[in-house]
């Protein structure tokens, strides 16, 4: 492969923040009527004014900051006292004890993480098992590190209950075909879907017959809501050489602009990062860091409360989304973005996002961006003021009608 055929794999007009940079040349012929008013909302990301980040994060950076030189140079893998304080947390949080000095790294946002995982398990034509959909950067690196991707589907509109979806007999098969790795989300991204117990039981049964080395992403594991259970994949039978575990406080947190995220699990693999890491970017931002020291360190209640409230906007939109015909939104149970499947329309599902931005105001993320067979559906962020966010899907409801099929 090219470098230019490499680079070329991996747009980012639909990222987070950079629709702005989309021309939206060549809709205005499909232009039906004129703006809606509102105010815009951007479900491509969170809205941490909305949702402020965690008390006394500020306080703990300037700290750090004053400490001068010893914050600022740590070790590449974070710093020691740092790692051992979120070592332990992560350990009573997950159910299975965290190696603070070898088997922990805090990279540069989950995102950081989730690259070095990758670059540290996948080379050129190694077979690697993803979901569809899933988070959308999954399949982006396995392609960009010269991976083949052996698509396993979620099927989450039409699982009962309690389950993801997952199609285990896919996954082994795919195991079967040659898959060293396998890379998933949980709670996933965009569905917002927890994988049951037998299902993460299965995974791990898998993983360990065929020989895999599993990457959960679990960003939003503690963003659950009321009777939700999850199981830690780390603390199941599964050999914890095999596995690791992301996780950061950007996002139920609201920790987003400090960049902040950890990987833990297997030592072999969490070096290999560490040596991609030291030429990267050498370490997280070392002033940064010692804004870990509030994560999972929160006011009492608080927690609570910014769920409470998160489910509050989920369920005021799914209200919304489910009063129009034909619109399909399974209730997420974890996380914050809702995956609504929209009814066929007289333009194509990715002119519609344009649309949707130019006469109302309200950016998604197209659902092509998590898998090819997800493109009439698009992802929307909650995590935003809650009268604004309903007022935006309203305008939402109201662009279906007016370009429905």
């Amino acid at each position: 492969m090219s470098i230019k055929s490499k680079f070329s794999r991996l747009g980012v007009n639909n990222a987070p923040g950079q629709e702005v940079r989309q021309d939206a040349a060549g809709i205005e012929t499909l232009l039906r009527g004129g703006p809606l008013p509102g105010i815009p909302v951007d479900f491509s990301h969170g809205d941490v004014d909305a949702h402020p980040p965690t008390p006394g994060s500020f306080e703990v950076f300037s700290a750090g900051v004053a400490l001068g030189g010893k914050q600022a140079y740590t070790e590449y893998r974070g710093d020691i006292g740092i790692r051992e304080l979120v070592g332990e947390r992560l350990a009573a949080f997950t159910g299975a004890p965290v190696d603070a000095r070898d088997g922990l790294i805090i990279t540069p946002g989950t995102q950081g993480a989730l690259f070095l995982a990758v670059a540290a398990t996948v080379a050129h034509g190694d077979k690697v098992a993803i979901v569809q959909p899933d988070y959308f950067a999954n399949r982006k690196l396995v392609e960009f590190f010269e991976g083949e991707m052996l698509p396993v589907q979620l099927g989450y509109a039409e699982a009962e209950e309690g389950r993801s979806g997952l199609d285990l007999d896919q996954l082994e098969d795919a195991f079967k075909a040659g898959a060293r790795v396998f890379l998933f989300s949980n709670p996933n991204n965009p569905t917002g879907v927890v994988y049951s117990r037998d299902e993460i039981d299965r995974i791990a049964a898998l993983a360990g017959r065929y020989g895999v080395t599993v990457i959960v992403d679990q960003l939003y594991a503690r963003l659950r809501y009321a009777g939700v259970s999850y199981t830690h994949l780390r603390a199941r039978e599964i050999d914890p050489e095999n596995v690791v575990t992301i996780m950061g406080p950007s996002k139920t947190e609201s920790l987003s602009g400090y960049r902040l995220g950890a990987a833990f699990g297997a030592k072999e693999i969490i070096a290999r990062m560490e040596k991609l890491q030291a030429i990267v970017s050498l370490r997280a931002a070392g002033y940064n860091q010692a804004v870990m020291r509030t994560w999972f360190n929160e006011p009492e209640g608080w927690m609570d409360d910014r769920i409470r409230r998160h489910q509050a906007i989920r369920d005021d939109l799914l209200a919304v989304l489910r009063g129009v015909e034909g619109v399909f939104a399974r209730t997420p149970e974890a996380g914050s973005y809702l995956f609504p499947r929209l009814p066929a329309l007289a333009v194509p599902h990715d002119r519609f996002v344009k649309i949707l931005r130019e006469q109302a105001g309200v950016t998604v993320t197209p659902g092509t961006e998590f898998s090819p067979r997800t493109g009439d559906s698009v992802r929307l962020n909650f995590s935003q003021d809650h009268k604004a966010a309903v007022a935006a899907v309203e305008r939402l409801a109201v662009l279906i009608e007016r370009y429905r099929a």
